[in-house]
């Protein structure tokens, strides 16, 4: 890697997309009237800021899929507009964002989407392989991280019910989306890490099932005991951050404004800030 090829990345290709900076903004305003109540429907504007906030998430976890593979030897990343943000430059923009916006809706579920398009080829060796495909979850875990830390700095309570609700869920998707990625499931970046490792028998068999493997989980998603196992995990991981199972829950529920809102989440959510 060359400094001029940084040089080249940071002039051009590397340039914040408007698209990007369109859908944060989104996600500020949105969250604004979240946390001022200055909304005439507090339920939309928290899908609004909720599903902003996770396309918002998506964009990163492909971008730090992008970036590592600029750092380790992929320099057509930049002129495929990867490193722009821009949703609409990657491979699969259904895959990428339609489709975990649309889990969202239908389950809560932080399923990941598809991954930018990375010429392998280009880079060497077995670890940059690995790092590459596990920078997207470990955007994840810095989000989520990020989501959660009012709740595990003991914050909590100084911020509006409504909002605490809101970024609860979010912190949620989040977690869920590291957990699912890891899978060591063909499709997903937890098998790209250890791809690198396997033989290339292994590879060569394993590799017809790719294309199916996110399909695979978002289905045993819905079966109950599998459900049940994996939010227990989720909830587990929460937990030890600080947020309350009451608070995601509410959250979800505040986010499907469309059915009849839980009794107790909405007269908690009426409750002002400490």
């Amino acid at each position: 890697m060359t400094s001029t090829a940084f040089r080249r990345d940071r002039e051009g290709h590397g340039r914040v997309s408007p698209v990007f900076l369109g859908i944060a903004a989104v996600t500020a305003v949105t969250g604004w009237a979240v946390w001022s109540g200055f909304a005439a429907l507090p339920g939309l504007a928290v899908f609004l800021f909720v599903t902003s906030a996770w396309i918002v998430s998506l964009c990163l976890h492909e971008y730090a899929h992008a970036r590592t593979a600029l750092h380790g030897g992929d320099l057509t990343v930049g002129a495929k507009g990867y490193l722009t943000l821009n949703p609409l430059t990657y491979t699969h923009a259904l895959l990428s964002i339609v489709l975990p916006v649309v889990f969202v809706i239908m389950g809560g579920i932080g399923l990941p989407g598809g991954a930018v398009f990375i010429e392998r080829d280009r880079i060497r060796g077995r670890w940059r392989h690995s790092l590459v495909s596990a920078a997207g979850p470990l955007a994840n875990v810095l989000l989520a991280l990020v989501c959660t830390a009012p709740f595990w700095l003991g914050q909590a309570g100084a911020m509006p019910t409504g909002f605490r609700f809101a970024l609860a869920f979010l912190a949620l998707l989040q977690v869920g989306a590291a957990l699912l990625n890891l899978l060591p499931v063909p499709g997903l970046d937890g098998y790209g890490i250890v791809e690198p490792w396997l033989s290339h028998r292994v590879r060569r068999q394993v590799e017809p099932f790719a294309p199916f493997g996110l399909i695979a989980v978002f289905v045993l998603l819905f079966e109950p005991s599998v459900n049940q196992a994996f939010f227990g995990l989720v909830d587990g991981v929460l937990e030890g951050l600080g947020v309350a199972g009451s608070d995601t829950y509410c959250g979800w529920d505040a986010y499907r404004f469309w059915e009849d809102a839980d009794a107790v989440c909405a007269a908690a959510a009426a409750v002002p800030a400490r």
